[in-house]
C-alpha cells in the first residue's frame, strides 16, 4: 500500500468539506434524526467555518491517500485551537475519519500513529480527544490505541446536546 499523508491548505477546502460530510454522515446518520444530521452537517461543514478552521493557528488538517485516492483525514489542534483542555503540553485529535470503503484496512490506525508522532515531534506529553458515548466502535478503537477515559464534555449536534467521553494517552 503506497500511502501519503499530506497537510491541507486553503485550496483543499472543498475536498475537506466533501469528505467531512461523507464520513460524518456515514458514521452518525443511523444514530441521529435526519433533521439533527442535516442541521449539524450544514453548520459544521459550512465553507466559511471550515476555512476559519483551516486558517486558525495551531489547527491542522491532514488527508491520507493511496496513490491519488482520498481515504480519510485527521484534524489536530494545539494551544488555543484545542476545543476543551487547552493544555500547551497536549495535542488534541479533534477529528479522525476514514471513508467507509477503507474501514478495516488500518487507515484509521495510520492516521492515529501520524497524529501521535506529530505530538512527539512537537514535544507534547499527551494527546486527547472527545468521542460520543454512543460511538462504540470509536471507543473500542481508541482504547485499543491506549486511550483511557478522563472525563466528559458536551457536544452540540444540531439542536441536541450529546455527551462525549474525554480520553487521553501519553505519547
Amino acid at each position: 500500500m503506497n500511502l501519503t499523508i499530506r497537510r491541507c491548505t486553503e485550496s483543499d477546502l472543498h475536498t475537506l468539506r466533501d469528505i467531512g460530510i461523507e464520513t460524518y454522515g456515514d458514521t452518525f446518520r443511523s444514530m441521529n434524526t435526519a433533521e439533527t444530521m442535516q442541521k449539524y452537517l450544514e453548520e459544521a461543514f459550512n465553507p466559511q467555518k471550515l476555512l476559519a478552521e483551516l486558517t486558525t493557528p495551531g489547527s491542522t488538517f491532514y488527508t491520507i491517500f493511496e496513490d491519488d485516492v482520498l481515504m480519510g483525514y485527521v484534524k489536530i489542534n494545539e494551544f488555543d485551537a484545542q476545543t476543551d483542555i487547552k493544555d500547551p503540553a497536549a495535542l488534541e485529535i479533534e477529528r479522525i475519519y476514514v471513508k467507509k470503503e477503507f474501514k478495516g484496512k488500518r487507515i484509521g490506525t495510520k492516521l492515529m500513529e501520524f497524529a501521535i508522532e506529530q505530538a512527539r515531534q512537537k514535544g507534547k506529553t499527551y494527546v486527547w480527544l472527545g468521542v460520543w458515548e454512543k460511538n462504540t466502535s470509536a471507543l473500542e478503537f481508541y482504547k485499543k490505541h491506549g486511550f483511557s477515559e478522563v472525563g466528559k464534555h458536551f457536544f452540540k449536534m444540531g439542536d441536541e446536546l450529546q455527551t462525549d467521553f474525554v480520553m487521553k494517552r501519553g505519547v
